[in-house]
């Protein structure tokens, strides 16, 4: 599909993951979302130029993956009332919102065509979507600061371990990269089954 059209899945999907963790936020007691506008899915709030528009082009035309992000949702872990797992719920709240999307599109592609003719640009538009949200949720649950996936992890660490999360912090997503470089074979294979799950495509 045509890239324009692979950065607005991208740029939707993205939007869609932060606004998750900021009503999940405040949900759980923290406005800081809310009074700073973010809780809206008008892109132009949340637009990161580096990881809405730079990275994904890498992606698509060195023939890879192609995985983004916006800017991030703001909130103040201080204001949750769940002091434990607050920042965990918040950050696994935009990876949720991923799977949910490609479960949603998923299920589409799978059983619609059974009841209703549905052309092929949209079958190409929803599988797009799918496979762009599963590399979403994967990209974010990998268990590296920044990442969503080291909050979640880090809630279930001593305390003593946060010091180490603020040093990772620093080189996050340089590790990160490089940690895909060395499973991403793995990941291509996950990826493509969890496709193939829901779609019922070979991937």
């Amino acid at each position: 599909m045509d890239f324009i059209f692979i950065i607005i899945i991208l740029i939707m999907s993205v939007v869609i993951h932060e606004v998750s963790h900021g009503y999940a936020a405040l949900a759980l007691g923290d406005p800081t979302a809310k009074y700073q506008g973010r809780l809206t899915l008008n892109p132009i709030s949340h637009l990161d130029p580096i990881g809405s528009f730079f990275v994904p082009l890498i992606g698509y035309f060195a023939g890879g993956f192609i995985v983004g992000w916006a800017k991030p949702v703001p909130f103040n872990p201080y204001n949750l009332r769940n002091q434990r797992w607050g920042e965990a719920l918040v950050a696994v709240a935009g990876p949720i919102s991923n799977i949910a999307l490609a479960i949603l599109f998923g299920l589409t592609i799978r059983f619609l065509p059974e009841y209703i003719n549905i052309s092929q640009s949209f079958l190409n538009l929803a599988s797009s979507v799918v496979l762009i949200n599963i590399i979403l949720a994967i990209f974010n649950l990998i268990p590296i600061p920044p990442l969503d996936g080291s909050k979640i992890l880090f809630a279930f660490l001593p305390y003593k371990w946060q010091t180490l999360r603020q040093s990772f912090e620093r080189f996050g997503l340089i590790l990160v990269f490089i940690f895909i470089l060395f499973i991403w074979q793995i990941m291509s294979h996950i990826i493509g089954f969890i496709f193939t799950l829901l779609t019922g495509i070979a991937f």
